[in-house]
């Protein structure tokens, strides 16, 4: 697995069709169409795609992140940059938890202040901005990486109710 795998897996859930393309895929997400071929390859060998390689198998998805994810791709919070919020700062946590400490992707056009996160791969700022869906996914994923236990276990109940 490599992290942009999960960026992937993340985006075809936002999409909500198994009818999605490579070429489209990589240009939303600012990655080559080879990256994106080779991650579903990667990702239905491990399980975490149907043999079609256009569905999701959410549970199994589901288990990973929450026992695999902070494991496999582990993020500390940085120093104080300019970005787009992350975590428990970005929807939809951040409606449920009241924190001063903020987290952000760094992004240089980004309209927060707060810690370093690094984003699962380079482009996902962009293309969080660009796919509501996607960010709130790849916002709670932030959580169960960098979180407390409270942020994670909110975090998990946010993805259940997306995934299943």
């Amino acid at each position: 697995m490599k992290p942009q795998d999960i960026v992937i897996l993340l985006k075809i859930i936002a999409l909500n069709t198994d009818n999605w393309q490579q070429k489209p895929m990589a240009e939303s997400l600012g990655m080559s169409q080879s990256e994106v071929s080779q991650s579903v390859a990667r990702s239905q060998y491990s399980g975490l795609l149907y043999g079609n390689g256009k569905q999701v198998m959410k549970v199994a998805l589901l288990e990973f992140l929450q026992y695999g994810l902070a494991y496999v791709f582990p993020q500390k919070p940085g120093s104080v940059v300019r970005g787009i919020a992350t975590a428990h700062s970005a929807l939809p946590l951040s409606e449920l938890i009241d924190s001063t400490e903020n987290y952000v992707w760094p992004y240089a056009k980004g309209n927060m202040r707060g810690q370093s996160i690094a984003p699962l791969y380079a482009s996902v700022p962009e293309a969080a901005l660009k796919d509501p869906k996607l960010f709130e996914l790849l916002a709670l994923t932030d959580a169960l990486r960098v979180g407390r236990v409270r942020e994670k276990a909110l975090a998990l109940e946010e993805l259940k109710k997306r995934l299943l």
